[in-house]
């Protein structure tokens, strides 16, 4: 285990993270070892849990399939292995977001992304708002609380500019209601960015790196606070457990570029 910091200094620390020039970047981990991989490379500012892969990890799809008390065991590991400031992804929050943040606190967590389901606009709002007391009652004033819409996860057939309006008006409510910054999962392109960063602020927007997601680089210009990569780090790291084996089947054996970070 490693000695944390105070939990009121871990999220100065990270919403601080997310306020710099420079942009935030979390390639998220499921378990103490890729924690402590991702945590050990030079740059590495902050680490961020990705629920999916956790759930993955212990054969529970997506979706709060996994239990509760299951998913906070292991995002307390992972707080545990690094001084780093954690922010934990708790899906739409178990049926019950502020009780769930204020457990994760509890565990060394400093920030959380929380989803609002595409619920109607003034209950998501409420979430929010709820999330930032228990926070604030916990002695976390500052818990980063990237407050998610599935206006695009979520948009099927719909029309991407009543999609993207969506987004906007949810977004400015959460920031209302006290998130210090909103996360808009999807393929977003660079017009989409623009236009979210215009309508909620300078490094107020978080998204995530998906193919085809403009480059790391020019969501800084763009504004972005924070990109995360979801269980994409997990899918590249079974990728490359898929190749060993197929290696391995046709007669090879470990790469030579393996390097021990176990």
């Amino acid at each position: 285990m490693t000695e944390k910091t105070d939990p009121a200094v871990g999220a100065r620390d990270l919403l601080a993270l997310h306020r710099d020039p420079e942009l935030l970047t979390l390639v998220n981990v499921w378990d103490a070892v890729s924690a402590t991989v991702v945590a050990g490379v030079d740059g590495t500012r902050a680490l961020a849990t990705a629920s999916h892969s956790i759930a993955a990890s212990r054969g529970y799809p997506d979706g709060e399939v996994i239990p509760v008390e299951e998913m906070l065991a292991e995002v307390a590991r992972i707080a545990a292995a690094t001084r780093l400031p954690v922010t934990a992804d708790l899906e739409g929050g178990y049926g019950d977001a502020p009780e769930t943040v204020r457990r994760a606190i509890g565990v060394g967590v400093v920030g959380a992304n929380v989803e609002d389901h595409m619920k109607p606009l003034a209950q998501a709002a409420r979430q929010v708002e709820e999330v930032i007391r228990a926070a604030t009652s916990e002695g976390v004033a500052d818990f980063v609380l990237n407050a998610r819409t599935d206006a695009f996860l979520r948009a099927g057939d719909r029309d991407r500019g009543e999609v993207l309006a969506d987004a906007v008006e949810r977004g400015r409510a959460f920031l209302d209601a006290g998130a210090p910054v909103v996360f808009v999962p999807g393929v977003l392109d660079e017009e989409q960015i623009a236009t979210l960063v215009d309508a909620l602020g300078t490094r107020r927007l978080s998204t995530i790196a998906l193919p085809g997601t403009p480059p790391l680089s020019r969501q800084a210009e763009l504004g972005v606070a924070r990109v995360s990569f979801g269980p994409m780090p997990q899918r590249v790291a079974l990728t490359a457990l898929a190749r060993l084996v197929e290696s391995v089947h046709a007669g090879g054996g470990v790469p030579d570029d393996t390097r021990d970070l176990g």
